[in-house]
């Protein structure tokens, strides 16, 4: 089944029949992906796919110290759709290889090309009784052919639904507890590669949390990878913005709200000691994409209103 142009994935069960399902279902986009990622790790970081799918294993360790369940579904995945495991895995920590490797490059000279994510989320308050949160997402041409709708429907945790490249454990999306996630990509110098919890692992790990508070508990679970920027809503009125740098809890900042508007873009708008922030040389009109945002979106939602 089709989601408007992206197939519509749908998901139950333990984690390995899981991804078995999704699997068998996401076949010819895992495939796409698996091929379309052995150029973009050449390009940004001229590793072979051999190299590619031995340096992931390293994150094998952390992950399972924290979220094992993922691991197995990862395996899952690999049986549905004929990938080897370390291919699936791969996927899963390709921003730790590629931003890593963005990060060196933006610290000895600056990056041209397009930006990638504007976030935002608006209060009921502001918007008609009603929580809204979303963004866009601005990524390689290759993921027209690889973007899944998947909706899962787990044991013990809640459903979910999420738009994601096929082979990733989770991108931006809802769930059945009513927490929304929306997401940037940052680049500081500590995106170094180091073994930890990936980008995409948290990502899902929010998906699976029932309240803003445990988001923020899993965050603090391990230590991070990865710069990123979460930007979190619930059904209930919250509204939360968590710009995390690598490292453990001494690394995450939170935000809230302005005027019942909370925006985010693809560089740190908070002071980290010991945090160099080389998002706008990597993605430099990330803060007129921010500037043009509020006004923007308030614009929207009084036109909506009306």
């Amino acid at each position: 089944m089709t989601s408007g142009q992206f197939p519509h994935v749908r998901v139950e069960g333990e984690p390995q029949e899981r991804g078995r399902q999704y699997g068998e279902q996401a076949r010819e986009r895992m495939l796409r992906s698996r091929d379309a990622y052995e150029e973009v790790f050449d390009r940004y970081a001229s590793w072979s796919w051999d190299k590619v799918t031995e340096e992931p294993m390293r994150y094998v360790p952390p992950i399972h110290a924290v979220r094992p369940k993922y691991l197995r579904e990862m395996h899952g995945m690999a049986e549905g759709s004929g990938l080897r495991f370390e291919d699936v895995l791969a996927l899963n920590v390709r921003s730790e290889v590629m931003f890593a490797a963005k990060a060196r490059q933006a610290l000895s000279r600056p990056v041209s090309g397009a930006g990638e994510c504007t976030a935002f989320a608006a209060l009921p308050e502001r918007s008609g009784g009603h929580m809204l949160i979303g963004q866009n997402w601005d990524w390689l041409p290759h993921s027209f052919d690889t973007v899944a709708v998947l909706e899962a429907r787990q044991i013990g945790r809640p459903a979910f639904v999420t738009v994601v490249e096929a082979g990733l454990l989770a991108k931006l999306g809802m769930n059945s507890a009513g927490v929304g996630l929306v997401t940037n990509a940052i680049v500081t110098d500590l995106d170094r590669g180091e073994p930890g919890i990936p980008y995409h692992v948290l990502l899902r790990s929010v998906l699976d949390s029932e309240t803003v508070t445990d988001v923020l508990s899993g965050l603090q679970a391990g230590f991070r990878s990865s710069s990123a920027n979460y930007l979190l809503a619930s059904a209930d009125g919250v509204a939360l913005d968590v710009e995390a740098a690598p490292g453990d809890f001494s690394r995450l900042r939170v935000s809230g709200p302005e005027d019942g508007l909370l925006l985010h873009t693809n560089h740190l708008l908070q002071t980290q000691p010991g945090v160099t922030d080389v998002s706008l040389w990597a993605m430099p009109d990330s803060a007129v994409r921010l500037q043009r945002a509020r006004p923007l979106l308030a614009r929207a939602i009084s036109r909506a209103q009306r």
